[in-house]
């Protein structure tokens, strides 16, 4: 049998604080170095998260599978594919202790992989990182925030845990805990229907808790999204959509999915960075980034603020808020929902930002690339509306607490700690 040699490294050795990186992502443009951010196997733009296991995944994946490999001891050595990625089969050993099951996902990063770990006797998702510098590199920075979020998270209640990393065969390979769906995929797979309100209201106060917990360590995630927000459990019960009333029950659309538990972890921490002065790169998904990251007027912590308040509304109503791919009709839609963006902060851009601006206000409709565009904008409600036309109770408490976390001004936005003392969070609502 071949002797693998696999180096593994103390998480202990990892005191070292995350350098500042660039975002790299669909609708960013590219940026000096490479960069990670995809912890859950999850491209920005329509990847699975690592832990959508209900998937067929060797349909899609099986172009990757070499044939006629041994299934004992350690693989034969192959070339990685031209892009760098690892290849394998399933059902082979990754080092003696994992041993492959399925391939959950694949990113800019390179590929999450569904192992049975024989030491611990339980399931877990590796990410197997390129073996190229930029990405080894990054890959490294990630696993330093893993590092500094696991020795503060004691109960691991609020992050997913960072089991192992080893490098193997010239790959970083990162061990996560095997969590449920993201958000995302969950609402994707009911047809995109709305969780009860009660349900947004748990899980709104863990995602605040969780975004607290990292200010306090000085870190802002920017990059929180449903895709980023994990389920514990995949279990699920079906329950009447009385919004679908006409429907007959004997009709499937009649019944939606809820989640058994709302017990959630946040994961991706590949764009983690800690508190400087003067950050002006583009950071965040499209749908959810703040006005001032848009304008480039400065982002910190209120960033990941803005993004809470985005989701919370997508729970509320089963959509994103705000769902486009332009800069100016991205900040139109801000002001058709939220009334206009203050004159101080539109005073303030620089270029390239000052291209969205003419005459001390927003330059809309003029600016519209397109009818379409005007209409995509014209289509959307209020906020007071929006929330009132999907929340049946506690919908006052909400639209005050969504107006705290999606104000413009980001001084003026409520911070983590603040909004869970709000009412609509209090633990008077809260249950399990």
């Amino acid at each position: 049998m071949e002797t693998e040699r696999v180096t593994e490294f103390p998480l202990s050795h990892l005191d070292r604080r995350p350098r500042k990186r660039a975002r790299l992502g669909w609708d960013v443009p590219q940026a000096p170095k490479a960069q990670v951010g995809m912890l859950c196997g999850q491209e920005i733009g329509n990847f699975s998260s690592f832990a959508s296991l209900n998937a067929p995944s060797d349909q899609n994946c099986s172009s990757l599978f070499l044939k006629g490999v041994s299934r004992n001891g350690s693989p034969p050595r192959r070339e990685d594919d031209k892009d760098g990625h690892y290849m394998f089969e399933l059902g082979e050993n990754l080092t003696s202790r994992y041993k492959i099951q399925s391939k959950m996902g694949e990113g800019t990063f390179g590929q999450v992989l569904e192992c049975w770990d024989r030491e611990k006797k339980e399931m877990v998702a590796i990410k197997i990182v390129r073996g190229i510098k930029k990405y080894r590199e990054a890959a490294m920075i990630e696993i330093e925030v893993l590092q500094q979020l696991g020795k503060h998270d004691k109960n691991g209640n609020r992050c997913v845990q960072l089991r192992n990393w080893f490098d193997y065969r010239n790959h970083i390979c990162i061990v996560f805990e095997k969590l449920g769906p993201s958000l995302y995929d969950f609402l994707r797979k009911n047809n995109y229907r709305s969780f009860p309100i009660d349900l947004v209201r748990e899980i709104g106060r863990q995602l605040l808790d969780c975004v607290a917990f990292m200010h306090d360590l000085h870190m802002i995630h920017t990059d929180l999204k449903p895709e980023n927000i994990l389920l514990i459990s995949s279990d699920y019960v079906k329950v009447p959509d009385y919004k679908s009333s006409s429907r007959s029950p004997k009709d499937s659309s009649y019944f939606k999915r809820v989640p058994k538990s709302s017990a959630i972890k946040v994961i991706d921490f590949g764009s983690t960075t800690y508190e400087r002065q003067d950050q002006t790169y583009i950071v965040s998904t499209r749908h959810y980034r703040a006005p001032e990251v848009i304008l480039g007027l400065g982002w910190s912590y209120p960033c990941d603020i803005w993004s809470v308040g985005c989701i919370l509304v997508e729970l509320c109503t089963g959509e994103a808020l705000f769902q486009t791919h332009e800069n100016l009709e991205h900040l139109a839609m801000m002001e058709r929902v939220l009334g206009p963006i203050p004159q101080h902060m539109l005073k303030r851009v620089e270029r390239p930002a000052e291209k969205y601006v003419r005459k001390g206000r927003l330059d809309w409709p003029e600016g519209a690339t397109s009818r379409e565009s005007i209409k995509a904008v014209q289509k959307l409600h209020r906020l007071q509306n929006l929330v009132m036309q999907h929340v049946d109770h506690s919908a006052g408490d909400l639209i005050h607490l969504l107006q705290g976390l999606l104000r413009y001004e980001p001084s003026e936005r409520m911070t983590a700690r603040e909004a869970l003392r709000h009412p609509f969070l209090s633990r008077d609502h809260f249950r399990r």
